[in-house]
């Protein structure tokens, strides 16, 4: 038994499962909900934002993929009445907030949403065993296309693309740990389908790779790398990447580090981008902290982690300076303008070195007008909104476009220059690191990271 609120008891939560067709269940027997295809559908959009006010005329929208007829709005309202009905007496609640609708969370389960946290769990897992299990019960959850009865393929292709991009995430991380547990066979099995319908997907094209290489297909492994190779250049005018480069290079030379994990254990993974460890305590820090340091062979990467567009946006929501549905809309505007989605990265990076100094050399002044200068524009673009906790919140907005995850960067760096604590902003000294990090204690001299430096007395930290 689950309570609303004081004296206000409810039956258990209902389950939802939108992996697939769309299914409502109450303790385990089915609940017939939604007479229409498009009530089913408009349920599925406000279950996967549980909690969250859908805008009405985003469900428009969706509902009747940009072209609407005139009767819409009440055709909405008429389907929300319906669910409303059929819905209230299991406790789910659909609630009108200002011009939007929302399903709170009252104890319901979505499938999406337990498919998520499984994949977060499994990203922090340690032991690739645990890593494996955890994954394997989250995509069990998967019976087919989102929305499958109830979504049309114009609809899944708008709807499904987070959720479809954190499918092929975990299937990549699930390969990775079995490589781990010598499994090879297993991630090659599951892997190979992947790779034809989505040759451009350069992290599973590489644990393919690897995988081929551990069962003794050296020949197959380098044979799709040419084949990947040739579409990424045909199709999209670009080389394979640094990481797919580097299997390559080790499978020629019969390198025998492919036959042990590859990945650094402390990489962050997000969206299949791989985003700087967060170690500063702060954003700011972390926009300003690199992947040196993890001991990697020379030449180390240096600096540069924001490799593209996607990165910088993906690393914003995962730090929470953006939300999900604004990253989502930004990666969308990036296939659609890369020019000035290049562009912006462009800035970024120059607002990147400035910020560095500015931490580092606080008598620069040359750096920290720079940074003032991006954060009086950011400025410009906030809104002041409330979140769902009730607190208020200042966000970019969505009228910045491209430009939204610069902003929030930069507001965030105005926020720790004006911080006391920056006076406790420490650099790491080992030049292969140089992380930054926040230190009260006055004691650190080295940071934390067990990857810093490559000598055992550097892995931990030390007094000044």
């Amino acid at each position: 038994m689950t309570t609303r609120g004081p004296g206000q008891p409810v039956l258990f939560g209902m389950d939802f499962r939108l992996l697939g067709p769309f299914e409502a269940r109450h303790r385990g027997r089915p609940v017939e909900v939604g007479s229409r295809r498009q009530e089913r559908c408009l349920l599925g959009v406000l279950l996967l934002d549980t909690g969250r006010v859908v805008p009405t005329e985003r469900l428009i929208d969706l509902l009747w993929n940009g072209r609407p007829p005139a009767s819409a709005r009440g055709a909405v309202q008429t389907y929300i009445g319906r669910l409303r009905g059929s819905l209230t007496p299991y406790g789910v609640r659909i609630s009108t907030r200002g011009e939007g609708y929302l399903v709170e969370a009252d104890g319901h389960r979505v499938d999406v949403d337990e498919f998520g946290e499984l994949v977060r769990a499994a990203g922090v897992a340690a032991d690739p065993g645990e890593r494996v299990r955890l994954l394997d019960r989250g995509l069990a959850l998967w019976r087919g296309p989102l929305l499958a009865d109830a979504a049309d393929g114009e609809l899944r292709d708008r709807l499904h693309g987070t959720v479809e991009e954190l499918r092929l995430v975990a299937v990549e991380l699930r390969a990775e740990a079995q490589l781990a547990l010598g499994q090879h066979a297993r991630a090659i099995a599951e892997l190979m389908p992947l790779a034809a319908r989505h040759p451009t997907r350069e992290q599973l094209v590489a644990v393919l790779m690897t995988a081929l290489y551990r069962g003794a297909r050296q020949a197959d492994a380098l044979r799709l790398y040419r084949i990947t190779r040739q579409v990424l250049v045909d199709e999209l005018g670009v080389e394979p990447g640094p990481r797919l480069r580097e299997v390559h290079r080790r499978i020629l030379r019969g390198d025998d580090r492919l036959d042990r994990p590859g990945r650094p254990v402390y990489e962050v993974r997000v969206r299949d981008e791989s985003l700087p460890w967060s170690v500063g305590g702060h954003p700011a820090l972390d926009f300003c902290n690199t992947f040196a340091g993890w001991g990697h062979e020379p030449p180390l990467p240096g600096a540069e982690w924001l490799r593209g567009y996607r990165t910088l946006a993906v690393w914003a929501g995962h730090v929470g300076l953006l939300d999900d549905v604004s990253v989502s809309r930004l990666l969308h505007l990036a296939r659609r303008d890369p020019d000035r989605a290049e562009a912006v990265l462009d800035e970024a990076r120059g607002l990147r070195q400035a910020l560095y100094g500015c931490l580092t050399r606080p008598d620069d002044r040359r750096a920290f007008d720079a940074v003032a200068r991006y954060a009086e524009a950011a400025a410009k673009e906030l809104v002041f909104r409330s979140e769902t906790d009730g607190r208020g919140r200042w966000w970019p907005e969505l009228a910045a476009g491209l430009r939204m995850p610069l902003h929030a960067v930069a507001w965030s760096a105005a926020q720790l220059l004006a911080d006391p604590r920056r006076l406790t902003l420490r650099s790491c000294p080992d030049e292969r690191c140089g992380w930054l990090f926040l230190d009260e204690s006055g004691l650190r001299r080295w940071c934390s990271l067990g990857t810093c430096g490559r000598s055992p007395d550097r892995s931990r930290c030390h007094s000044a």
